[in-house]
C-alpha cells in the first residue's frame, strides 16, 4: 500500500500537471521539495497544534520526503525559530489573549499566537528526518516581524532559500507542510511571484481553520499553483 501511494504521488506531482497541459516535463534536476514547518509546536500535543496534524500525518510526511529523496529530488525545508520575545506571542502584549489581532505602533496588524517554536525549546526542531534535507531554513528569528513565508519575513528581509534554489538550478517546487492558511500559502505565493512552478500535495497540508484553509487553497490555485487530487484514495 505504501509503495502504491508513493508511486502515485510521484506520477501525479511530476508528470500529470505537465502532460495534461502539453508542457515539456523538466528533469528531476530542476525539481525540489519544500517541507514547510513540520515541527512539534504545530502537531498534535504542540503549543499551536493544527487540526489533523497527528502522528499519522507526520508519518506520511516522513514517507513522502524519504521517497522524494530516494528518487533523487532535492529536499529543502523550513522551520519556525522564534526568540522568546517575538512580536507574535500574546504573552509579550499585556492584557492580550491568543488569536487577538492588534495594531502595532507602526500601523501593522498582528495576529497574536501562543508562544511556539521558541529557539531555546525542543519544539522548534523539524520532525522529518533532518538527514533528508539539503537545507533547513530557519525563519521568524527577527523579534519584530512575523515570517510565514520560507522566502522572506513580513518586514521584507529575505531568507537564503531563493538563493539556494537558484544556485541549484531549481525551477519547479513540490510543497507540503503546515499550515495551509499561513506558512504554506505565504511560501507558495512568494514562490510563484519569484517565477517558480509550484505543485502542492493536498493530502500533506494541514490548516488552522477550515474556512481560512479553503480560502488559502482557492487563492493559491488562482495564483497558478497546481494541487494534487486525494492520492490517499489510490492506496
Amino acid at each position: 500500500m505504501a509503495k502504491l501511494f508513493m508511486i502515485s504521488l510521484f506520477l501525479l506531482t511530476t508528470v500529470f500537471p505537465f502532460w495534461a497541459h502539453g508542457n515539456d516535463l523538466p528533469s528531476r534536476a530542476h525539481w525540489a521539495v519544500l517541507v514547510i514547518d513540520v515541527q512539534p509546536c504545530f502537531v498534535e500535543g504542540g503549543a499551536l497544534a493544527v487540526a489533523d496534524a497527528d502522528a499519522a500525518y507526520v508519518r506520511d510526511a516522513q514517507w513522502a520526503t524519504r521517497w522524494f529523496r530516494y528518487m533523487g529530488i532535492k529536499v529543502l525545508g523550513s522551520r519556525d525559530y522564534h526568540p522568546a520575545d517575538h512580536i507574535s506571542f500574546y504573552t509579550n502584549h499585556p492584557g492580550s489573549q491568543p488569536y487577538d489581532v492588534i495594531e502595532l505602533p507602526d500601523g501593522r496588524m498582528q495576529v497574536l499566537w501562543p508562544p511556539h517554536c521558541v529557539q531555546t525549546a525542543g519544539d522548534s526542531r523539524a520532525l522529518v528526518d533532518n538527514n533528508l534535507f539539503y537545507e533547513l531554513v530557519k525563519k521568524g528569528q527577527d523579534p519584530s516581524y512575523d515570517s510565514y513565508s520560507a522566502f522572506r519575513d513580513d518586514g521584507g528581509a529575505n531568507t537564503e532559500l531563493d538563493g539556494i534554489l537558484k544556485a541549484l538550478g531549481v525551477t519547479h517546487l513540490i510543497v507540503y507542510g503546515i499550515a495551509t492558511d499561513y506558512c504554506v500559502k505565504a511560501t507558495v505565493m512568494d514562490a510563484l511571484d519569484l517565477g517558480y512552478s509550484v505543485v502542492v500535495i493536498e493530502d500533506l497540508i494541514r490548516g488552522v481553520a477550515p474556512d481560512t484553509a479553503a480560502q488559502a487553497i482557492a487563492d493559491m490555485k488562482a495564483a497558478g499553483a497546481w494541487f494534487l487530487p486525494a492520492v490517499r484514495a489510490m492506496k
